[in-house]
């Protein structure tokens, strides 16, 4: 039995842990400031339960990191029933905050009126992509919202640890190269497929540099929307020396239709790997987008060192 001032006697007694001192100090962990935007995930492509299945982990992954943060998912081609809009994602978002305020207030709070951004939207893209950015550019002005739309996620050190990963999930390459033992499978090239044009291909070819220093293989990058580019880059590795190539999708994977990398597979006669997908790197750069946006990030995230 325990007394009023303590365990009986006998009993150990639990001290609270005193805080260490100094800068070896662990740091506070960060949470999400009270009434902060949410962060909305912008998705590209067709809405389809794959699709929200993903995105959905992607939100996850960030609130993980933020806790308290109010992640929401809007469709850039969203029906608005199954799969909302991003219109109609921040259009609520907004709804939702005026309404918190008013009830505050109602209750005889002293509480701030809400300003700044209802939302920081957050593109589900690795690379730049001018027609779908211009899309979801153009669904938060139709929402006449204040909201902040963000970069892209890459190029980005994470994103080429993400891809390495990818492909040696299809044994396509070493999953760590301070290992000795090889994959039959390995490619000895490395074939980077984006959307978007010149300009994903130019910010693929940064991630590619990130990603051959990894693998100790050449890596191109291609434009799976441009007639003949897979094709063409091909082409230069092999008469570079590379003899079995691989294609690694710059790509989260709504983004386009499946059928486009397994025609450029077959274009390039060589495996592919899957999409980046719900990798936890994805969430933790689209939390790192919005903490930016907000100026409440303590750092990027790091990418693994090569190995």
């Amino acid at each position: 039995m325990s007394s009023p001032t303590g365990p009986a006697s006998g009993l150990p007694v639990r001290m609270p842990r005193p805080r260490q001192p100094g800068r070896h100090r662990r740091p506070e962990p960060l949470v999400a400031p009270e009434g902060a935007p949410a962060l909305v995930l912008a998705v590209p492509g067709t809405p389809s339960s794959a699709t929200r299945g993903l995105a959905e982990e992607v939100v996850s992954i960030a609130r993980s990191e933020l806790p308290g943060l109010d992640a929401r998912i809007g469709y850039v081609d969203g029906d608005d029933t199954e799969f909302l809009s991003l219109s109609t994602v921040l259009v609520r978002a907004a709804q939702e905050r005026t309404a918190r305020y008013e009830q505050a207030v109602a209750a005889g709070a002293e509480v701030k009126e809400p300003e700044g951004p209802v939302a920081v939207v957050v593109p589900l893209l690795a690379g730049p992509d001018g027609a779908l950015l211009r899309r979801i550019r153009q669904a938060v002005m139709d929402s006449r919202i204040a909201a902040e739309l963000t970069d892209v996620l890459g190029p980005h050190p994470l994103l080429a640890e993400a891809l390495h990963v990818r492909l040696s999930e299809a044994g396509l390459a070493r999953a760590d190269r301070a290992r000795l033992f090889t994959v039959a499978t390995a490619a000895d090239g490395i074939i980077l497929a984006s959307v978007g044009g010149d300009e994903a291909v130019q910010a693929a070819g940064i991630t590619g540099m990130l990603l051959a220093a990894r693998l100790a293989v050449p890596v191109m990058a291609a434009a799976l929307d441009q007639e003949g580019s897979i094709a063409s880059v091909a082409e230069q590795l092999r008469s570079s020396g590379s003899q079995q190539l691989a294609l690694a999708p710059y790509l989260i994977g709504p983004e386009i239709d499946a059928s486009l990398l397994e025609e450029a597979a077959k274009e390039a006669d060589c495996s592919t790997a899957e999409p980046l997908g719900p990798y936890p790197a994805i969430g933790k750069l689209a939390l790192a987008k919005y903490t930016t946006a907000l100026g409440i990030s303590p750092q990027q995230p790091q990418g693994a060192p090569v190995r």
